[in-house]
């Protein structure tokens, strides 16, 4: 038979003990999730202006793009083709298959206007989109939400992004604090 205070001793220490349990949960779930799941990153520039700023900290979702394909408007990243260590982080505008062309500032998907309101501002130099992109079957073309100051799919030094290229895609801000949430 236990004593009053003996009880109370081992109730606390087993308190002690679920509150570290959970804590060591907590932070392996956290290491999970940020070397196998997804990354995090740092914008740099303002190429995706207005939506994602200089210094804005995300978190890169790493695998549901190997359950399902990447939609036209999300936000990912990949690789500069050009500078070793260089990520770009761009929005998807065109897709496999589809013919993306810009005219008169306006983008037109198979020969469709597009409908789509994260452009920052009229688009002023189509480069090679002006004439007309046909994209193959795992290409996307993409475009900075600050179309007039960003280096994407228009440009010769990035053109259309292969699926495999593709390391994922931006799914929630960290920093700065008072902009934390999702990334539309």
């Amino acid at each position: 038979m236990l004593k009053k205070g003996e009880k109370k001793k081992k109730s606390i220490i087993r308190e002690a003990l679920s509150w570290i349990v959970y804590v060591a949960l907590i932070f392996g779930l956290v290491y999970f999730v940020v070397n196998y799941v997804g990354e995090s990153t740092e914008v740099r520039g303002d190429s995706m202006y207005p939506a994602l700023n200089d210094g804005d900290q995300l978190i890169i979702d790493m695998i549901s793009y190997q359950f399902s394909d990447p939609k036209r408007f999300d936000v990912i990243v990949f690789p500069f083709q050009y500078q070793e260590d260089t990520y770009y982080i761009k929005r998807i505008i065109g897709l496999p298959g589809e013919t993306v062309q810009i005219e008169d500032g306006v983008i037109y998907i198979n020969g469709e206007v597009l409908e789509e309101s994260y452009g920052y501002e009229e688009i002023k130099n189509p480069g090679l989109a002006s004439a007309g992109i046909t994209l193959g079957e795992q290409e996307y073309f993409v475009l900075g939400d600050n179309r007039n100051d960003s280096t994407d799919s228009r440009e010769p030094s990035v053109g259309n992004i292969s699926r495999e290229q593709i390391i994922g895609k931006a799914v929630f801000r960290v920093w700065p604090f008072d902009a934390v949430g999702f990334i539309q």
